[in-house]
């Protein structure tokens, strides 16, 4: 059995903490910000327009998934998501460019993010010196919660932000097939997610297309922002 050091636990746990909280919280308060300047006041009257992260935390997305990935990873790796905003496509003014735009906040969002911790790299010398690793290593793991999810998030497939702009922008009926995905969308990523690389672990294949997905990309836009904030 696997030794469980609490200290250490702690101590990984917190630089991914606050990178992941942030990530989730701004991620989903985009999209309710968005949503009211376009006509829908839903998440606002819910009060999820709010960068507080207590309304938009998730039990098992933003805590027990996380914590688990943490302890499976051995402290190399924490993701998670929140609770999804409530957005009301039908009292938008222009419900199928709106849609659109309301998803492509949550992604937005964090891409900006990911800038502003790249950003904030050239200044953490400037802080106390027994802070600097600690600030540093939440910098970059900002730099890539933020844009692990957000490619995770532009996966053409719904409820996820891909999924909708996808909707919001395929022609009739594309965008009618696409859109009766979202029923079935939550199975398909638990299986491609998970069984899917169990299956490949038993046979002997790697078969982790949704790591493929996500990662190339993620590493393709991680690079570009490094270059372009002066890091690399």
């Amino acid at each position: 059995m696997m030794d469980f050091d609490l200290n250490q636990f702690l101590s990984v746990a917190s630089v991914w903490v606050v990178p992941i909280i942030l990530a989730v919280t701004l991620h989903e308060a985009a999209h309710g910000w968005v949503a009211s300047k376009l006509g829908d006041n839903t998440a606002k009257y819910l009060g999820r327009v709010t960068f507080n992260p207590l309304k938009h935390i998730d039990l098992f997305g933003t805590i027990l998934m996380p914590a688990g990935l943490l302890l499976i990873s051995g402290g190399q790796f924490m993701f998670g998501f929140a609770k999804p905003v409530p957005v009301n496509f039908r009292a938008l003014r222009n419900p199928r460019r709106d849609m659109v735009l309301v998803a492509a906040a949550g992604p937005g969002a964090n891409i900006l993010i990911a800038i502003a911790a790249a950003l904030l790299l050239h200044v953490v010398t400037y802080a106390p010196d027994y802070a600097v690793d600690w600030l540093a290593l939440n910098l970059i793991n900002a730099l890539k919660v933020n844009v692990i999810l957000a490619m995770f998030n532009l996966l053409p497939l719904p409820p996820l932000d891909g999924g909708r702009i996808a909707v919001g922008l395929l022609p009739h009926p594309f965008s009618g097939m696409m859109a009766r995905l979202e029923r079935a969308g939550f199975g398909i990523l638990i299986f491609m997610l998970f069984i899917l690389p169990w299956i490949g672990g038993k046979i002997g294949f790697d078969l982790n297309v949704l790591g493929v997905l996500v990662l190339v990309p993620a590493q393709f836009v991680l690079e570009v922002i490094l270059t372009l904030t002066g890091i690399t």
